[in-house]
């Protein structure tokens, strides 16, 4: 039996995977969590194989939990669902060490069919998510630069993110101006809009 922490914030939607999961008679659903930050224990509690992630969470993004299960438990192949078919999340999800990667609506034949390709060490890559993400292209922004749109995107004043990041204001105006040029934007909440879109904070 393949060991499965399956994590989403979504009760309906978590419920309704593990089901169909539950289905198949060579995996077993062991914890189900609605957090990021909960996920790291449970794996380590359950002894998981393998963690399927939502990206978007509270606690912790699944990308950062990828990042955190690579370190603490390398052995637990990670897979990320994602609602979002943005360019930049395949290439983030990679560089954090998840070896699949598949839309959140796939059929449930398609998602334990990558559950055991991970599990026995290879990839599980969504084609039309690959596609994607070989048109989008690099993030144009510097780890600084996305820093501060991800601060400004709760509509955070200049004078609170330069406090929050401990960064003068003039230096938070000057990534932030960088960031709309480098978008091709008018104003940071177009900047944050299309940065969000291609996946790059």
């Amino acid at each position: 039996m393949i060991k499965i922490v399956l994590a989403d914030d979504e009760h309906l939607v978590r419920g309704a995977i593990a089901a169909l999961l539950g289905l198949e008679e060579d995996l077993d659903v062991v914890a189900q969590v609605g957090r990021g930050d909960q996920v790291v224990d449970a794996v380590l509690e359950h002894g998981a194989a393998v963690a399927v992630l939502d990206i978007e969470m509270p606690g912790a993004t699944g990308l950062e939990v990828a990042g955190r299960l690579r370190q603490r438990t390398p052995d637990c192949g990670v897979v990320i669902l994602t609602s979002f078919g943005r360019p930049g999340y395949l290439r983030r999800a990679l560089a954090s060490g998840a070896r699949g990667f598949l839309a959140k609506d796939a059929p449930v034949d398609q998602l334990a069919g990558a559950i055991r390709r991970v599990h026995e060490g290879g990839r599980y890559i969504d084609t039309d998510l690959a596609a994607a993400a070989m048109v989008g292209g690099e993030s144009p922004l510097t780890d600084r630069e996305a820093e501060v749109l991800r601060a400004a995107s709760d509509g955070a004043t200049v004078a609170r993110i330069a406090a929050s990041l401990h960064l003068t204001e003039g230096t938070v105006r000057n990534y932030m101006s960088n960031a709309i040029g480098k978008t091709g934007s008018d104003n940071r909440m177009s900047a944050i809009r299309t940065a969000q879109d291609m996946g790059w904070l």
